[in-house]
């Protein structure tokens, strides 16, 4: 039951930008219609997301588009944190920051803030870090420990991100355990960990120091088709800043409730790669060398790494833990290309309608019984699915 002055929202905090208004690029690996602008206007239009961090707000570029939206009114900054959009969509300003120890590892850290004043301030002392923080995602050259450390002064907070993925992550490139990067009094602070396309709660569980976080699911989306691809409904009594931060560590009630995210075989790195012949590996894991052709030089996937991690242990989830619902986004259903999906979005507005209560009669009579059993069997998690690995996506099979 929902307590009273509570309310359920759609999350997804991990959307890139890949230009600025003017065409300028931020994130290179990014589509050029993802605009600080499309973005917030796809959420409300199309995706029907209530909340979305934007995790590239520290780049010039885009604080110049904030700061012009802002100044013709079509957002304004919430008392309480946050950026409203058209009064629809509240927009988490933060920046993702490649983050260096001092063995060598890399791995990707999100900071999230309340105001854009934090956002400013933040760009400029990341500004003597990075060579050219124009462009997402640059090497700071910094501990994850020191970067903490300057967003925590501005008020904002950290989150560890797509923990698991096998190139710059906490997991994946960095540390086999958390407080060997960051202290005690830091993992206390640290409300949150984004799990990644390639991993489940299920998954994350097999790791006993990782029941107290609170996990996330967001899309990591690089063009706007991928937003919500993962995310979350969190329980609040309102789309803030400050509320989020309550829902992430879990008190008055406030909480994530559900956690939607790709089934990790959809992953590009669910399962072990070979570098020398090409080859995924089905092997039952963890694996550690090339079946195939007997070389170790191997892209080691998220189960191969989990299962490393864990020793064997089993999966054990905290009481705290919400549901993980698998969820195939359009994009990954058969047939459903550009032109079918912008026919489901004239009939029944945004994506989270038709993936989770659209009835089949009414798909069926739009996309024809092919596609709408499709639809309603990945709703069901019940489509035959093909892992990932090696940089590339999972696939959903086809019916015969």
């Amino acid at each position: 039951m929902i307590e009273k002055n509570l309310n359920k929202y759609f999350v997804d905090l991990h959307v890139h930008i890949g230009r600025n208004e003017r065409a300028l690029p931020v994130k290179v690996t990014a589509s050029r219609n993802l605009t600080f602008a499309n973005i917030a206007r796809e959420c409300q239009v199309k995706k029907g997301i209530d909340i979305v961090g934007i995790v590239d707000c520290a780049s010039p570029r885009v604080i110049e588009d904030i700061e012009k939206m802002l100044n013709l009114g079509e957002m304004e900054e919430l008392l309480d944190g946050g950026l409203r959009y058209h009064d629809v969509v509240t927009i988490i300003l933060g920046a993702e920051i490649e983050c260096k120890e001092k063995k060598g590892g890399l791995s990707h850290q999100i900071a999230y803030f309340p105001y854009f004043a934090n956002v400013v301030k933040f760009s400029k002392i990341m500004n003597k870090l990075i060579t050219n923080l124009n462009l997402s995602s640059q090497n700071s050259r910094i501990p994850a420990q020191d970067f903490f450390n300057i967003v925590d002064n501005l008020d904002g907070i950290v989150i560890p991100a797509h923990v698991f993925t096998p190139y710059k992550s906490v997991f994946g490139s960095c540390t086999a355990r958390l407080e060997e990067i960051f202290s005690p009094s830091t993992l206390k602070k640290i409300p949150a960990l984004e799990l990644g396309l390639s991993a489940d709660t299920f998954l994350a569980d097999c790791l006993p120091e990782l029941s107290d976080f609170t996990f996330l699911t967001n899309s990591d989306a690089h063009s706007l088709s991928k937003i919500a691809r993962e995310y979350n409904t969190i329980l609040m009594e309102k789309p803030s800043y400050k509320e989020l931060l309550v829902a992430l560590k879990r008190e008055s009630g406030r909480k994530v409730v559900e956690n939607y995210g790709l089934n990790p075989k959809l992953g590009k790195y669910n399962r072990s790669f070979c570098n020398e012949c090409k080859t995924k590996t089905l092997e039952p894991p963890p694996v550690s060398y090339c079946k195939e052709c007997g070389s170790k030089k191997i892209t080691k996937g998220v189960l191969d790494r989990i299962i490393e991690l864990s020793n064997g242990r089993d999966s054990f989830s905290p009481t705290h833990r919400p549901p993980y619902y698998y969820q195939i986004a359009l994009d990954f259903v058969p047939g459903i290309g550009k032109k079918t999906r912008e026919e489901l979005f004239y009939h029944f507005g945004t994506e989270m309608n038709i993936l989770h209560k659209t009835t089949f009669h009414d798909l069926s009579r739009i996309v024809g019984p092919k596609i709408a059993t499709d639809i309603i069997l990945a709703r069901k998690s019940e489509l035959l699915l093909i892992p990932g690995g090696g940089g590339k996506y999972g696939k959903v099979s086809k019916q015969p």
